[in-house]
């Protein structure tokens, strides 16, 4: 059950260098999150996609924000309140800033990333609270691919790819930044595949994620992601197999769209 959210993020969360086409400011995706317990899938936390616009003195960005919170009658069991946020360029998703602010069952951690894209380096921030409570700091300059970015904005990054230009069992390989190391994802793509949800019936892009040289997937072709064939691509529906156990997240309701 450690680092929950994680699993989650991995499902949504692929790199793509492509121009804005899919998200505006102002819009929200919410998800219900169930976990196998005791053999039966039962609804333990709620996740939320949102962004908005922010305004500095140099530009305007645009925040990308994902939170993840158990509901109430799990949080004496596991209690989760995650914080994933990336400030990026509106018109490209660039992050420039990214932080994870994480509480999940009394583990805690805190992360920042500011990116130096010309110099291909991010500036490193994490900390960790000891047993007795106290916070320490780690500070690291990391060195990334021109390509690399963090789970929020790749998150984002997938609907702009041109599915619709994939045949089924094509794949590519992206890479993220998580936890100061660089990870390999591939994204499969298996066809479309028209499903039920809570906003009505979709056909969709169904692709299959792994992550290379890692166990925090488990399963061939298990671990799998239905977006909207659509101008939105909305990540409507996943599943996930990871070493403790399986689960879904399963859309509740999309708003704001720019489509």
């Amino acid at each position: 059950m450690k680092h929950y959210f994680f699993f989650f993020t991995v499902l949504i969360s692929l790199c793509s260098i492509a121009q804005n086409k899919t998200i505006a400011a102002g819009e929200k995706l919410v998800y219900t999150a169930s976990y196998n317990m005791s053999g039966l899938l039962t609804d333990i936390a709620q996740v939320k996609m949102e962004t908005s616009e922010v305004k500095t003195s140099k530009s305007t960005l645009m925040r990308l924000k994902c939170t993840a919170t158990t509901f109430k009658k799990w949080d004496n069991f596991f209690k989760i309140r995650d914080l994933y946020e990336s400030y990026v360029n509106p018109k490209t998703l660039t992050p420039y800033l990214y932080k994870r602010d994480i509480s999940e069952g009394g583990y805690y951690k805190f992360m920042q990333y500011k990116y130096n894209h010309k110099a291909k380096l991010v500036k490193s921030l994490k900390r960790k609270k000891r047993k007795d409570g106290k916070t320490w700091d780690e500070n690291k300059t990391v060195k990334i691919n021109a390509s690399t970015k963090d789970l929020v904005s790749t998150l984002y990054h997938i609907r702009n790819l041109d599915i619709h230009k994939a045949s089924p069992g094509d794949s590519q390989n992206f890479t993220i930044l998580f936890d100061n190391e660089e990870t390999t994802i591939t994204i499969k793509y298996i066809g479309k595949e028209t499903i039920s949800t809570k906003i009505g019936s979709k056909e969709c892009y169904k692709l299959a994620i792994s992550v290379k040289d890692s166990d925090v997937l488990k399963g061939n072709n298990a671990n799998l992601l239905w977006l909207t064939a659509d101008a939105n691509k909305i990540p409507v529906y996943a599943k996930f197999k990871i070493p403790v156990g399986n689960g879904e997240l399963k859309i509740v309701s999309a708003t704001g769209l720019k489509h």
